[in-house]
């Protein structure tokens, strides 16, 4: 159990650990002591003057940095009195984002990134849900902090701009800070929670996946033996945080010693010139990246000299885009990942040869074979294996996988089950396991869907759309689609109460941008199969002849 707001003497979990100058992180976590912070405090004695982050335009060391970590989780943790449980982390893509998430973990707390493109509404729906201990903001972040959202926050609020009025003592901003702690990461078993990404839910309310310290552990363990990350190595930030694929690019950065470069968000779909200017030399984002790239033609060949290790995950690598990419950058590997939120990044891989594994009549790389300690299996709906080369659904065992869903244990049952003596989760994913054990992707078996690298329930839409438009009926369709990734959603309904403009507005307010349907088609009457269920299919198909 991991319990929180003790002081030391309360609770021998919390005594501090001597300087680890000359102590390994590997021994370190022999002796129980799993927080994803002490690599980045073994490097930062070792490290000292070397480049950090380069984020904002600005550089900072891994001493400057290592000062305001230990400054913030002096400020979460009262001078190392209390243990703040969950902070939210309202940034992205920023220096503020980093130093945030590295001084809740230093303090002991589970780090919450919280959706810079949600509405202020889900905003305050999950501050309510969440009950944080402390919030640390971003300039970004800063700019939805409105009198809406205020009320909603926790007592304890960081944020940049000194000139922000606070709005209560607890409030303070990153010049304010404390001196620095006096206490070095504090020791958290395997089981206490890392980190918690929120995912798209059904109810229209999002899931939290609890990911536990040792999950992070034992996947930074693989990553390192599997890619060799090193201090000279300059690895692009090219995620938001609450994507779990800034886990890999953060942590395993601060890990080596390394560099993190963070990609503008005005330069998010077309880095090329930002991974030359930096000389990047690892390279992790979603497929949908690197096909924007060929598109405006920035993949020429030798475009990318300074990549030595290319990994794409998230939505399916289409065979020609992996092969545009080696040409592009030749003196890299590539790896096609797989994994979902639930099983901490990735957990399958597949490396991408001159002649890549393709998936049967689908056109993408195969997502490969399990990573050390990950068992996979495709099982039918009695949750019995199937044969190779029958299709079912994809099912991961191992010391990856999630606590479960925050605060939901119905959900959490349902994904995550006992079977043949093993802890599964259950990943509702489509796949079949070829005559060669590599594992392929066949799309989702629920209605979850890809839109432009965002994990997406196309049942949450749906819940939104009955509420606006006053309806028992809608339906939700990612469209168009390509190679099983979707760049829109497409939705239709009957009976509205509301005009569709006024509507508009009002799932605007409530989703992200990346979930607010393009088109919403008002019919008389919806299509069903002959369960009396919506048949989608129909819809899809009749998207396709261009019906509507």
């Amino acid at each position: 159990m991991c319990k929180n707001n003790l002081t030391h003497k309360e609770n021998p979990q919390y005594a501090e650990l001597p300087s680890p100058d000359n102590r390994t992180y590997e021994s370190l976590v022999r002796e129980a002591n799993f927080n994803v912070a002490w690599p980045f405090s073994c490097n930062a004695r070792e490290h000292t003057g070397k480049l950090a982050v380069c984020a904002d335009g600005k550089e900072w060391t891994y001493c400057e940095t290592l000062t305001v970590v230990r400054r913030i989780a002096n400020w979460l943790s009262a001078g190392g009195k209390v243990r703040p449980r969950y902070v939210g982390i309202l940034a992205s893509r920023s220096w503020g984002a980093c130093v945030g998430i590295l001084g809740t973990a230093w303090s002991g707390a589970t780090y919450v990134p919280l959706n810079l493109s949600q509405p202020p509404e889900a905003l305050v729906r999950l501050l309510d849900r969440l009950s944080l201990d402390a919030v640390i903001a971003d300039s970004s972040g800063m700019q939805h902090l409105t009198a809406d959202v205020i009320p909603h926050l926790p007592h304890k609020v960081l944020v940049p701009e000194s000139e922000v009025p606070h709005v209560n003592s607890d409030w303070c901003t990153f010049a304010d800070l404390p001196e620095e702690c006096a206490f070095e990461p504090r020791p958290v078993a395997a089981e206490c929670p890392a980190y918690v990404e929120f995912t798209s839910g059904s109810t229209g309310t999002p899931k939290g996946v609890v990911i536990p310290n040792g999950a992070v552990h034992h996947f930074r363990r693989i990553m390192q033996e599997r890619y060799q990350i090193r201090p000279g190595d300059r690895i692009a930030e090219t995620a938001d945080t609450t994507f779990d694929i800034s886990v890999f690019n953060m942590f395993m950065t601060w890990n080596a010693g390394a560099s993190l470069h963070v990609i503008p968000k005005t330069q998010a779909l077309a880095p090329a010139k930002f991974i030359r200017d930096h000389a990047i030399t690892v390279w992790f984002s979603v497929p949908s990246v690197a096909a924007a790239m060929s598109r405006m033609n920035m993949l020429a060949n030798e475009a990318f000299p300074t990549l030595r290790v290319s990994l794409f995950s998230g939505e399916p690598l289409p065979s020609q885009l992996a092969m545009a990419w080696k040409k592009a950058a030749p003196h890299s590997v590539l790896d096609n990942l797989y994994g979902p939120t639930e099983a901490t990044v990735i957990c399958l891989y597949e490396r991408v040869g001159e002649t890549p594994n393709i998936s049967r009549e689908r056109g993408i790389v195969a997502i490969g074979k399990p990573l050390e300690g990950t068992e996979a299996a495709v099982w039918d709906s009695s949750h019995c294996r199937v044969a190779r080369g029958a299709s079912g659904e994809l099912a991961l065992a191992g010391p990856q996988l999630a606590l479960g869903y925050l605060s939901d244990p119905e959900k959490t049952s349902a994904r995550f089950v006992e079977r043949e003596g093993k802890r599964w989760y259950l990943t509702g994913d489509l796949a079949y396991q070829d005559e060669q054990g590599v594992f392929h992707h066949l799309g989702r078996i629920d209605n979850q869907v890809k839109v432009r690298g965002h994990r997406v329930e196309l049942e949450e839409i749906e819940a939104h759309l009955r509420e606006v438009y006053r309806t028992t009926s809608a339906v939700a369709v990612a469209w168009p689609t390509e190679f099983g990734a979707a760049s829109g959603v497409v939705a239709f309904v009957s009976a509205p109460g509301k005009i569709p403009d006024e509507a508009t507005d009002e799932l605007r307010r409530r989703m992200p941008l990346y979930m607010v349907p393009g088109r919403v088609h008002v019919l008389t009457e919806l299509p069903t199969n002959s369960s009396g269920k919506v048949d989608r299919k129909i819809l899809t198909q009749r998207l396709q002849e261009g019906e509507f």
